[in-house]
């Protein structure tokens, strides 16, 4: 059942949502998802699908949601490969990074003018892939001792996949950690930075967006240290019963983005 606290009076003008957990499982939509996606573009108002997954570019999402029936378009979606590269190209422009991660993160790095390489690198850039190999963790270990900074797409430690758990970036950022005593700096969710590249993104004000995500400890808080108002759905990783387990709460907890179709009106007439 929808179990709701009130999102207050103000109106929402721009929407952030989540995907994995939220919008899909895997390859297979989430009931309602398709429809949610539908309201948003019909009502004009501007938003942004957000995701920590860093492997793929946001053409690769499009297609992958396509296939799901959930159309997308690829200027609506920000990872957080993008995120790490507009990060980078504020803090040092066209520097330097030795990068351990997949196309989508690979292709951020070159479209912001970064030379990968793994001679003396400004940076460590870890995202995720699906084939972690020792050679390059340990590449990234002894560059990060020789004075590279580290940074890392994002702080999940596990990732769900038709075979059962896969470790994550946070996991492998671990392991680095524990051998360099060297921590990274995560720009991913729950990085409230993430949602405020979000909003400049199109052009959003805090006060007047919601954050939907299926996880209270990346999603709702990032969404709440951001200003923004947030809906838990409870179709991924965070159970109702935990909800109240955690000290802060989102605006709303609702089933799924189905119950949200509603809210999505169009924008009143001048």
């Amino acid at each position: 059942m929808t179990t709701q606290v009130p999102l207050e009076s103000r109106p929402i003008e721009t929407w952030l949502t989540d995907m994995d957990g939220v919008l899909v499982h895997e390859e297979h939509a989430i009931p309602g998802a398709a429809d949610f996606v539908e309201a948003l573009k019909a009502s004009g108002r501007r938003f942004l699908v957000l995701t920590n997954n860093s492997i793929f570019t946001p053409r690769d999402l499009r297609a992958r949601l396509l296939g799901s029936g959930i159309d997308v378009p690829e200027t609506a979606i920000w990872t957080s490969a993008l995120a790490t590269a507009q990060f980078l190209a504020d803090q040092r422009p066209e520097g330097t990074a030795y990068v351990v991660g997949e196309a989508g993160l690979t292709t951020a790095m070159h479209d912001i003018g970064y030379v990968m390489t793994d001679r003396d690198p400004d940076y460590v850039v870890l995202g995720e892939t699906r084939t972690y190999s020792f050679e390059a963790i340990t590449r990234a270990i002894r560059l990060i001792e020789a004075g590279a900074r580290f940074i890392a797409t994002n702080p999940d430690v596990s990732g769900p996949s038709q075979q059962g758990t896969l470790p994550a970036t946070g996991s492998v950022a671990a392991l680095i950690t524990t051998a360099t005593g060297r921590a990274p700096y995560y720009v991913g969710k729950p990085n409230p930075l993430m949602m405020r590249n979000a909003l400049n993104r199109i052009d959003a004000h805090s006060e007047t967006t919601v954050m939907v995500g299926d996880r209270m400890d990346t999603d709702i808080v990032s969404g709440l240290e951001a200003g923004l108002r947030t809906i838990l759905v409870t179709t991924g990783s965070t159970r109702p019963d935990q909800v109240e387990t955690f000290p802060y709460r989102p605006s709303q907890v609702v089933d799924s983005v189905a119950d949200l179709v509603a809210m999505v009106a169009p924008p009143a007439e001048d």
